[in-house]
């Protein structure tokens, strides 16, 4: 059973990235070839040698956001097929396209969002060579602590299901990430390298582009995939029947 969630977990997550490649080639494109645009003029007004292009434009902005837009999408959707096979049936007693919706929401916010609000993307021209790696080393601990910090506030939410509720457990759950969340945001050092003279507009609507392109991926992941995992299990008993959250 692992085996076939895992497949359709893959396709939802192919149905994904075509979906999030085709918001990309409309919407985030031209603001990249925009910030391409400034970066050259920038290196060119101080006399910089432009570097080679190694990979055309064309290829970059048409089969290359294809590729990489399919691979990422189908490699998460095989791993939130296999967090839905973990859970379903054990810790959770939602039906399939309930719990798949809420992995994909959890995932989204945990993964994506979180990470995004303290260190947003930014498109070429923004950033310095110099901090690439520190700047690396920070959003990858945001990540890291958002995921750890979202499973623990699952895990108290199950805890208190049974003395509060299901409501009530969430709320205290949903908090309880806020606040830490919040005191690590405060604790992590910013990093603000954007020109003075780079538009505003641009950055902003790049950015949007980025989180858009994220939420059509994981929005397709528990829609599609939940449509499939429903179908997959209808009329068959999970391993371990809906046991109870208290």
């Amino acid at each position: 059973m692992t085996g076939k969630l895992l497949l359709r977990g893959m396709i939802a997550g192919v149905v994904g990235g075509l979906l999030a490649f085709l918001f990309a080639r409309i919407y985030g494109e031209p603001l990249v070839d925009f910030a391409i645009a400034f970066e050259e003029q920038a290196g060119a007004a101080a006399g910089e040698a432009a570097e080679p292009e190694l990979v055309s434009r064309a290829t970059q902005a048409g089969l290359g956001l294809l590729t990489g837009a399919i691979v990422y999408s189908a490699a998460l959707g095989g791993i939130l097929s296999l967090a839905f096979a973990l859970v379903y049936g054990r810790f959770s007693a939602l039906g399939a396209r309930s719990l798949a919706g809420l992995l994909a929401l959890a995932g989204f916010v945990a993964v994506i969002l979180v990470p995004a609000i303290k260190y947003p993307a930014n498109p070429p021209a923004v950033g310095s060579p110099e901090t690439i790696v520190i700047r690396t080393e920070l959003y990858f601990a945001m990540l890291l602590v958002s995921v750890l910090v979202m499973v623990a506030a699952f895990a108290l939410a199950r805890h208190y299901w049974g003395r509060l509720g299901a409501w009530n457990a969430a709320i205290v759950g949903g908090l309880a990430f806020l606040v830490v969340i919040a005191a690590v945001m405060l604790l992590l050092p910013d990093i603000n390298e954007v020109p003075e003279n780079f538009s505003a507009a641009i950055l902003w609507r790049f950015r949007v582009a980025s989180l858009g392109m994220q939420a059509i991926i994981w929005s397709a992941q528990g829609l599609v995939f939940g449509f499939l995992a429903e179908r997959l299990l209808a009329g068959a008993a999970p391993a371990a029947r809906r046991l109870s959250p208290a």
